[in-house]
C-alpha cells in the first residue's frame, strides 16, 4: 500500500471548506491537537487518556492520522489504527471548540472510515465515555452500535464502546491503497 500526501477538501454545513491532510502522529500540528483533546479528557474525566499509543501505529498501511484545517487554522483531527483482532480503531477524534457544530467531525469520521475500508478492514470500533454525550450522539447518527469493551477501559465505569461495519470503498481515491 502506498500513501498520497494529497489533501482533500470538504464543504461543511456552514459553507466553509475544510482541508484534511494525512500527517504523522508526531507531527507538530498533530501533537498540538492531541494535547487539546487530552486537556478535554482532563476536564471531562479528571485525567488524560491512559491508552498506550505508538505513533508508528498511525502510519499507512496500518493506520492514518488526519489533521483538518479551515482557512489554514488547525480545526480538528482523527485517526485510525489496526487492531490485532481485525477491526480498525478510531482514536483522537477531536474538533476544536470554535469549529464545532459545522459538520467537521462527521467529515473526519467519514474519511477515517473510508481509509480503514480501503486498507481492508471490515469494521471500525472506538471507545468514548458518558461524559461526551455529543460524541455518542454523533456516532449513533452515523450508524455506530454498542460492541464489547476492549483495551485499558474494557471494564471502566462510564466507558462506551461502539462499532460499525464498513462497506466496500472505491480504490481510486486513497491515502492507503
Amino acid at each position: 500500500m502506498s500513501t498520497s500526501a494529497e489533501p482533500i477538501t470538504a464543504l461543511l454545513r456552514d459553507g466553509t471548506s475544510a482541508t484534511l491532510r494525512p500527517v504523522p502522529y508526531d507531527h507538530p500540528v498533530a501533537q498540538e491537537l492531541i494535547e487539546q483533546v487530552q486537556q478535554e479528557y482532563v476536564q471531562r474525566y479528571g485525567g488524560r487518556d491512559a491508552a498506550v499509543v505508538d505513533p508508528a501505529e498511525f502510519l499507512p498501511p496500518a493506520g492514518l492520522f488526519l489533521v483538518a484545517e479551515i482557512d489554514g487554522v488547525p480545526a480538528g483531527c482523527g485517526a485510525w489504527r489496526s487492531l490485532p483482532s481485525g477491526p480498525a480503531e478510531i482514536k483522537r477524534m477531536y474538533v476544536t471548540p470554535s469549529f464545532r457544530r459545522r459538520g467537521l467531525a462527521q467529515v473526519i469520521v467519514a474519511e477515517l472510515e473510508a481509509g480503514a475500508a480501503r486498507a481492508g478492514h471490515g469494521a471500525v470500533v472506538l471507545n468514548t465515555g458518558t461524559e461526551q454525550p455529543e460524541a455518542i450522539a454523533l456516532y449513533e447518527r452515523l450508524g455506530y452500535r454498542p460492541v464489547p469493551g476492549y483495551g485499558v477501559y474494557a471494564c471502566a465505569p462510564g466507558a462506551v464502546f461502539l462499532g460499525k461495519p464498513l462497506g466496500a470503498v472505491d480504490e481510486g481515491t486513497s491515502w492507503a491503497s
